[in-house]
């Protein structure tokens, strides 16, 4: 089931979430709902927060060359173990923050440990792409949006423009 995706400025987005203690049926359909609304946005990833729920959940699939297999990864509790010195910078946007883009720098590579859908540890190491992605979306875990690594203007007139479309929508 597709769900609504929450807009920036939303005091949920700005929330830390809690551990993810005990797997249930639930969880794994909020999971395969969250799949089904980030696929249909379209976005490369997506967190529990950003559709409402203050679960330590994301999920990301950096395919995006067509005829390709889609990888579908879903992340309960998830934590980078490890970073590179090195970095590299990509235009960042979010579902949460409509059609605003920046260039945001993170390190190139992180390893990422978490409990899949079964409830089995995992852990793999993440780069290119996939390791922005993943950090993008472990933010959202700590109440951090993309924006925060921008100068305190920047951050400002992205907010001033959700603020309004957010009015906007609500007129409709």
């Amino acid at each position: 089931m597709k769900r609504s995706i929450l807009i920036h400025p939303d005091p949920r987005l700005k929330k830390v979430c809690p551990p993810v203690d005990d797997l249930d049926d639930g969880l794994r359909k909020l999971a395969s709902d969250m799949l089904e609304t980030m696929y249909d946005a379209p976005g490369i990833g997506l967190a529990a927060p950003q559709v409402g729920e203050m679960k330590r959940l994301i999920v990301l699939d950096c395919v995006k060359d067509e005829g390709e297999e889609p990888r579908p990864l879903i992340m309960f509790n998830p934590q980078i173990v490890a970073r590179s010195e090195e970095t590299s910078s990509y235009e960042e946007g979010c579902l949460s923050i409509p059609e605003q883009y920046a260039e945001i720098t993170r390190p190139a590579e992180v390893e990422v440990s978490w409990m899949d859908q079964n409830g089995a540890p995992q852990t793999e190491a993440f780069d290119g792409l996939w390791a922005t992605c993943v950090q993008h979306e472990i933010d959202h875990l700590n109440g951090k949006l993309f924006i925060d690594y921008l100068t305190p203007m920047k951050r400002q007139i992205i907010t001033r423009r959700m603020q309004k479309l957010k009015r906007e929508k609500a007129r409709v």
